[in-house]
């Protein structure tokens, strides 16, 4: 049930702090948030040479229809600056791993395509990345936790912005 104190709009008390459960909650989540990116970035650098965000745009790119999305879209998924996501463009367009393009339904905005070379390399990262997954985050827990995280995680989303974030195809979930 909702704290009656922590109405939205509500003031809140400059002298609250975390303790107990609350604090011990939090210091655990933000330990995963700090050191979960770095094991994530340190094993697809090492193996596959892209950094998790990087990455996480092939994989987007890979999964839809025709292996094109709008920048604006991608950007969107990603969580990124339309500024961010092109600099990572540029990078994976020297490398030939996409390539972009003016939407031909609308020249205001600008596509993303995977090429085959790009979608070599997503294909090639997959596999270790899906390790790590597992390792560090699935493995450890039982199928009711998994579905509880899951939940959990969809909450805290929706209490961080309104919109929607990335999801699996229809498909891909299980």
């Amino acid at each position: 049930m909702p704290d009656p104190d922590r109405r939205a709009g509500a003031t809140p008390d400059p002298s609250a702090e975390l303790t107990g459960e609350d604090l011990e909650t939090w210091a655990a989540m933000a330990t995963v948030l700090e050191w979960l990116p770095a094991a994530l970035d340190g094993q697809l650098q090492r193996d596959s040479q892209l950094t998790h965000f990087e990455y996480g745009m092939l994989y987007a790119l890979a999964q839809a229809p025709d292996c094109t999305l709008r920048m604006s879209v991608l950007a969107g998924y990603a969580n990124s600056t339309l500024s961010r996501l092109s600099r990572a463009a540029t990078r994976m367009e020297a490398k030939g791993w996409l390539r972009r393009a003016p939407d031909p339904a609308d020249g205001r905005y600008t596509l993303a395509t995977l090429t085959d070379l790009g979608q070599e390399k997503v294909r090639s990262a997959t596999p270790g990345h899906v390790d790590v997954v597992h390792r560090l985050v699935l493995d450890p827990l039982t199928q009711s936790q998994k579905r509880q995280l899951h939940q959990i995680s969809r909450l805290i989303a929706r209490a961080i912005r309104d919109e929607d974030s990335w999801r699996p195809p229809a498909g891909d979930q299980t």
